[in-house]
Order: C-alpha cells, then structure tokens, then sequence
C-alpha cells in the first residue's frame, strides 16, 4: 500500500510539458514580429492590423482574430482550429496545409488569398468571401457550411450550416 502510494504521489509531482500558451511568442506577433512554429494558443489578436508576418507552422487553436486585418500574411501548416476569425480580412496570405477545424469563419475575406490543402471541416463559413481565393477545392467546402451570403468561387457550392 505505501508503495502505490509512493508511485501515486510521484506521478502527481512530476512536470507535465505545458502545451498553454507562450506569452512572450503572443507578444511579439502583437508588436508585429513573425514567429514560425510559435504556440499562440488561444492568442488576443483581435482588432490588428499588421501585414506580412510569418506565422507558418504555429499553434494559433482557440485563437482571437476577430475584426483585424492581416495581408501578406504566412500561415502555411498553421492549426487555426476552433479559432474565431469573425470579420477578418485576408488578402494575399497563405493558408496552404492550414487547419481551419470548427472555426469560426463568419465573414471572413479570403482576397487573394492561398487556400490549397486548407483543412475546413466543421468550419462555419457563412458570409465568408472566397469569390477570388487561390487554391480551393470542392472537396474542401463540402466538409465546411455557409449561407446564402457566402461568396465563393465560380462553379462552387457550400452545404448550408
């Protein structure tokens, strides 16, 4: 009985890997810095605007990017599941490899914008401008939903969520 014990209290004691968020990552974003294969989970980025940053590769889940502007920008590889992107404009980012997972889409505009091998499943698009995104699929947004306000590009269609 001590023995499990013992073994019980060093498994509570030991250190976890912290998969939080890193702050200083998030801060330097805000002040407009790039930084590839950051951990900005649950990043404020709401109400920005900043151009040109790269942020491929990072872990932007549960992320606020409401209402901001980001053009130019690198997302390439970037999990932006369950991320609100409300209001965002985009224009000539790359969301190449993307992870869009059950994000908030609700419109969003994609100008110019990189889509290819984006992952939008679950993602709620309505209102979201796509009308001249590069790289879109079909396949994608049938994994995805809109409304009748969603603009996508000619021949497309979007289930309704």
């Amino acid at each position: 009985m001590l023995k499990q014990l013992v073994t019980a209290s060093a498994i509570l004691i030991t250190p976890i890997p912290a998969l939080a968020q890193n702050a200083s990552e998030i801060a330097a974003v805000q002040n407009g810095q790039s930084c590839t294969g950051c951990n900005l989970f649950q990043a404020d980025l709401a109400y920005m605007d900043l151009d040109k940053i790269d942020v491929s590769g990072a872990r932007l889940r549960q992320a606020d990017l409401q209402l901001s502007t980001f053009d130019g920008w690198d997302f390439s590889g970037t999990n932006l599941s369950v991320a609100n992107l409300f209001g965002t404009r985009f224009n000539r980012s790359s969301f190449k490899n993307a992870n869009f997972q059950n994000a908030a889409l609700v419109g969003t505009y994609f100008g110019n914008s990189n889509l290819e091998g984006a992952d939008l499943t679950g993602a709620n698009a309505s209102g979201a401008d796509f009308s001249i995104a590069k790289g879109m699929t079909q396949s994608q947004l049938n994994k995805a939903c809109g409304d009748d306000s969603t603009r996508l590009p000619k021949g497309m269609t979007i289930p309704v969520c």
